[in-house]
Formats: C-alpha cells, sequence, structure tokens
C-alpha cells in the first residue's frame, strides 16, 4: 500500500479524501462484476454473500456513488467490507481484482484511523464539504443533543412555535407587532422537573411593553394572552416570576410521564411597538427571533409581514449560541463569534393563510384566522417567511433579520 502522508492543511486532507473514496469506489465496482448477473440489486447480493441487506445496500452505495467523498460517507468499517471482499474472493473473483480490492479497504482504514483520528472524525469532515453529508451529520449530533438534554432537563416537547406579524401602526413611522406563541405536547419526563417557557421584554428604559389581547385589553403577564380555545383542557396553571427584562413562566402541574404533554398557546398585540427605520438611509437591521428554551423535537418560526412593511426586502437566517453572552443582536457585530454554520434555511412562504399552513401544528391555520379576524387585518396583504428546524439545539437563538436597502450581508 502506498504510503499516506500527514495533510499540512484542508487542502491536502481533502485529496487524501478524493484519492482513498475513488480507490474504493473502483476496486469495489470491479470485484463486484465477478457476481453473477452484475446488476445486482440489494436481496440479490445480500443471499450471495450470506450478509445481511442493511451492509448490502451500503456496498452497493459506496460501489456507486460516482463522487469519491460521497463513496467515504456511504461506505460501511473496514472490517465490514473486508467480510465482502472475503465473501467475493470465494466466489472465484479474480487475485488481482481481490488484491485492489484488499488495498483500497486498508487505505480506507488508514485515512480514518491515522489521518482523521476515528470515523466520527471523518464524518465531520465530509460534512463540510458534502452536502448530502452535512444535512445527515447534523441532523444525527442535533438528536442526540435533543435526547440528552430531554434528560437533563426531564421535559421536552415535540413542537415550538414562534410566529410574529408586522403590520403599519396608526403611529406614522411605526410598526404594530403581533406575537403568536406556543409549544405543544409540552412534557414533564421526570417527576418534580421544572417546566418553564420565557418571554423576553427587550425595551428600552422609559418605554416599558404594554402586551394587549387579541381585544385590545391591557394584561400583565403571559396567562392573560393565552387563547384557550387552542390549549389542553383543563387549563394548566402557570406560576409567574418576575426578573426584569425576562419572565419565566413555570408549569405549576403534577403529572410526568409520556401522556402528560399539555398545549399552550398565546397572542400579544404591541401596538406601535418599534419604528420602522429600514429606509434608504438607515445603517441598522431589524430583526426577530426565537429562543430554544426547552429540548423540542421543531421549532416552527414565522415572520408574516405587510406589504408595506420592509418593501422589496427579505430577510436573513442566523443561528446564535447564546451560552455565553445571552441574547444576541445582529448590529452587534462582537456577536458574529457566537454564529453557528448550521445546515438551515428560510423558506419564502407567498402571501394569504392559505399559503401559511403546516402539518407540524394542525391548528396554525385556524389560530391565524382569528388573529387576522379580532384586528380586522387583511392576510393577503402579508407575506411570510419561515424558519423549520428539527430538533434545534438547545440555547440557541434563532433570527430572521431585515437588512437596510443595499447593505452588505454580514
Amino acid at each position: 500500500m502506498d504510503t499516506m502522508i500527514s495533510p499540512q492543511n484542508e487542502n491536502d486532507l481533502r485529496t487524501l479524501c478524493v484519492e482513498a473514496g475513488t480507490e474504493l469506489s473502483q476496486s469495489l465496482r470491479e470485484l463486484l462484476n465477478f457476481m453473477p448477473g452484475r446488476a445486482l440489486r440489494t436481496g440479490e447480493l445480500a443471499k450471495a454473500l450470506g450478509i445481511d441487506k442493511v451492509l448490502a445496500s451500503r456496498v452497493l452505495k459506496t460501489s456507486r456513488a460516482g463522487d469519491p467523498l460521497a463513496t467515504l460517507h456511504a461506505a460501511p468499517g473496514p472490517e465490514p467490507l473486508r467480510r465482502v471482499v472475503r465473501a467475493v474472493e470465494a466466489t472465484g473473483a479474480k487475485a488481482d481484482s481481490v488484491r485492489a480490492a484488499d488495498l483500497a479497504v486498508e487505505k480506507f482504514e488508514s485515512l480514518i484511523r491515522e489521518i482523521v483520528g476515528d470515523r466520527s472524525a471523518l464524518n465531520t469532515l465530509l460534512s463540510a464539504w458534502l452536502p448530502e453529508a452535512r444535512r445527515e451529520f447534523e441532523l444525527r449530533r442535533k438528536q442526540s443533543a435533543y435526547r440528552a438534554m430531554s434528560e437533563i432537563r426531564g421535559s421536552s416537547a415535540d413542537t415550538s412555535l414562534g410566529a410574529v406579524l408586522l403590520h403599519p401602526s396608526k403611529t406614522e413611522g411605526m410598526i404594530d407587532i403581533v406575537w403568536l406563541f406556543g409549544v405543544f405536547a409540552l412534557r414533564r419526563t421526570r417527576p418534580g422537573a421544572q417546566v418553564r417557557l420565557t418571554s423576553r421584554r427587550v425595551a428600552k428604559v422609559g418605554s416599558p411593553r404594554q402586551p394587549m389581547t387579541l381585544r385590545y385589553e391591557h394584561v400583565e403577564d403571559l396567562r392573560g394572552l393565552r387563547l384557550q380555545e387552542f390549549c389542553s383542557t383543563p387549563e394548566v396553571e402557570i406560576e409567574v416570576h418576575d426578573s426584569g427584562e425576562v419572565v419565566r413562566y413555570l408549569i405549576a402541574d403534577g403529572r410526568a410521564g409520556a401522556r402528560s404533554g399539555v398545549d399552550l398557546v398565546f397572542a400579544e398585540v404591541n401596538l406601535a411597538e418599534i419604528r420602522d427605520t429600514l429606509g434608504v438611509d438607515a445603517t441598522r437591521s431589524a430583526y426577530f427571533f426565537s429562543e430554544i428554551s426547552i429540548p423540542v423535537r421543531s421549532n416552527h418560526f414565522d415572520v408574516l409581514v405587510h406589504k408595506d412593511v420592509y418593501r422589496g426586502l427579505n430577510p436573513r437566517l442566523l443561528i446564535y449560541d447564546t451560552s455565553f453572552e445571552g441574547v444576541a443582536s445582529v448590529n452587534d457585530r462582537a456577536r458574529d463569534l457566537d454564529r453557528l454554520d448550521m445546515d438551515e434555511s428560510i423558506d419564502s412562504l407567498g402571501s394569504g393563510v392559505d399559503r401559511f399552513r403546516t402539518g407540524a401544528i394542525p391548528s396554525y391555520a385556524r389560530t391565524l384566522e382569528m388573529v387576522f379576524s379580532s384586528l380586522n387585518w387583511d392576510a393577503a396583504e402579508f407575506r411570510g417567511y419561515r424558519s423549520e428546524i428539527e430538533f434545534p439545539i438547545y440555547g440557541t437563538q434563532v433570527t430572521m433579520s431585515f437588512d437596510p436597502p443595499g447593505a452588505v450581508g454580514h
């Protein structure tokens, strides 16, 4: 086998991966050509070689991947590959083809153990170069993080909802904001564990928020904003712990276990809440965010924008790690260091409630219809943007930012 050099930089490492993947796919393809029928299917290969269908499927994917990096991503481990080579050898394959396959497997093993360290490290590398590898890599790690945090916190939920509606205010130069937020199948998985929601009030001193219901009634806290039609019954008691800008709501319910889940949905109206500052001479971005404050399987975050707000502007998605410095402002460039490079995106939904529907929350369209009807707003005049993240990382901030016209991307 050729001696593998230690890579000095990313290009050297990528070259070694390409070489290993190329040799592996070529040698396996040549080796499998000796199998009866050649155009083998998974079941046929498994039966002919006496291996399970999962291994047979991965071997076929490895031989047919085309791209050498995709080959490495699909490949089974070195030992399973050796079992396959021995099994094909037993069918009468040519010695030269068997030897080439053995050398390719050895090179693959050397790449894993001597160059990158282990298979997990190789998958991490491939995730940076291969889109499908990145998606699978991130999803599996996020699933693991979700399971771990659910067990540590003793609570979890199926879906969290954050939807913000932006409408021109009757006060000139201002924007009315409606927050629709909720959590579905929120459960305590360990008796005695705290199950909590968080409401964060980021406001300048002297201009505190004055949240109102959809009937424009002032309320003191989250309890008065509950939309009973979309919440679990009997009503869940909520304890309020006010710490100034942050208000924590504890679910005062002693139930625990898989069947203890509750649904909670709230709507908060804030008139003339922020200035419409994204004019031609603007230098600061406007942003809205959803915090991942409970372990959740799916986070659903929508920004619904009236046609006369942020005309011609589309948001960009930023995900921040808030574990060190707390909630991040997109206008604080020092917080760029806390941004996470994740394979997530924003979907442009179009206009109208029918375009805002989602299978993840069956009652979502009806909830939006209630909001638009109560406020006498026309849903057809709103365009929507959605970030839907599977297994979002606990302690992160999912942000949509509208940047000033002509601004260079951050």
